[in-house]
């Protein structure tokens, strides 16, 4: 297995387009609930808990952007194998494969559940999984840069739905933050690590490096999109809670949606079901996003073909999601996401850290001993 990926100039794409796919897959089902999972830990101090989220993020980008800038042109895949050797290597990279198929199975039943509670109680998952899954193949299919076009042209066609918090902000109610600082830093710290399902998404630059023209460019962008993020998911969060009681946030398990369900229009009477429709515009790029690294990873590892990996993943996905339907085992699914990518994405870079100095340092000795006998 190479290092550094070895890629045709054609699948190439700017560092622009970085913000478009991180900030695509971090806003996804996850911040539908947010709202209320922060308030359950922090209460009306959950606003701190998003923005201690944010900060230490950015030390986690910054981090992966530090490790990838020490080799030429490697992802994550290849770096693990020079770090570790091919076979602990590879396990580590297996180990990211499946926390992105189960990352994918958990957005893919909870917008199936979503659909279901708000518009059609009676439909069967594998209808609405079959469609999302068929779409995800198909965009796949023609590549790395029709994924980055997905994520950047549907990033635009859902912005619309902020003008929908006018009806709530105008009600919002500045006493439900007082007072201040209630929360013991414990707390604070719980509501943060809560935000880790809904603020996945940039661990994807350990993949996407490699294909990224000016890469120097890359942790602006990066930076921006994960800021970008950050103030979405706190102006909701805020709005939430400025907005609804104690009992009432604590009792809606997606308060995000009742948010957009305030406002009417004399031609519509339940916008909700516009928003749960339009949301699928979300959804789709964060399918497909981590539908093409499951099939880029195999094909770095196993030298699995992509199109081979992709049939594979979503006839697995497909029967996941016939079989899943329980409301509390879908909780375990999301649960086990979060488990995982708490530790794969806010903890495995700064443990990684070191071994690249060591491995820096190894090889500066080794160029010395040669210059030094030549």
């Amino acid at each position: 297995m190479e290092i550094n990926v070895k890629k045709k100039p054609d699948l190439e794409f700017q560092a622009f387009y970085v913000f478009f796919l991180i900030a695509s897959i971090q806003i996804g089902v996850g911040i539908l609930g947010v709202p209320r999972i922060v308030y359950l830990e922090a209460e009306h101090d959950g606003w701190i808990s998003i923005l201690l989220s944010y900060f230490y993020i950015v030390l986690v980008v910054w981090t992966m952007i530090y490790i990838l800038r020490q080799y030429k042109n490697a992802d994550i895949l290849g770096i693990q194998v020079d770090l570790f050797g091919k076979w602990i290597g590879k396990i580590l990279g297996t180990i990211y494969l499946i926390y992105f198929t189960i990352g994918l199975l958990s957005i893919l039943i909870t917008y199936i559940e979503v659909v279901k509670v708000y518009i059609f109680p009676d439909m069967d998952n594998y209808i609405l999984g079959g469609l999302l899954l068929i779409l995800a193949i198909y965009t796949v299919l023609g590549g790395i840069r029709i994924v980055v076009g997905v994520c950047f042209i549907f990033f635009f066609l859902t912005q619309w739905v902020h003008l929908l918090l006018i009806q709530p902000i105008l009600n919002f109610d500045i006493l439900h933050f007082q007072p201040v600082l209630k929360a013991s830093f414990n707390e604070i710290v719980s509501g943060a690590k809560s935000t880790s399902y809904t603020m996945m998404g940039f661990e994807l630059l350990f993949f996407i490096y490699p294909f990224i023209q000016n890469k120097q460019k890359t942790n602006k962008a990066t930076q921006t999109a994960i800021g970008f993020s950050a103030a979405k998911t706190l102006v909701l969060t805020v709005v939430a809670i400025g907005y609804f009681n104690a009992s009432q946030l604590t009792r809606r398990e997606w308060p995000v949606l009742d948010l957009y369900k305030l406002q009417t229009f004399s031609f519509v009477e339940r916008f909700d079901y516009v928003v749960v429709a339009e949301w699928m515009m979300v959804v789709i790029p964060n399918i497909v996003i981590f539908m093409w690294v499951i099939t880029y990873g195999a094909k770095r590892l196993f030298q699995i073909s992509q199109k081979t990996t992709l049939y594979i993943v979503a006839i697995i996905l497909f029967i996941c999601i016939i079989l899943i339907s329980d409301h509390f085992f879908i909780h375990k699914i999301i649960d086990l996401s979060s488990a995982i990518g708490l530790w794969i994405v806010y903890v495995y870079p700064f443990l990684l850290l070191p071994w690249v100095w060591i491995k820096n340092r190894s090889r500066k000795r080794k160029g010395n001993e040669k210059h030094a006998k030549a």
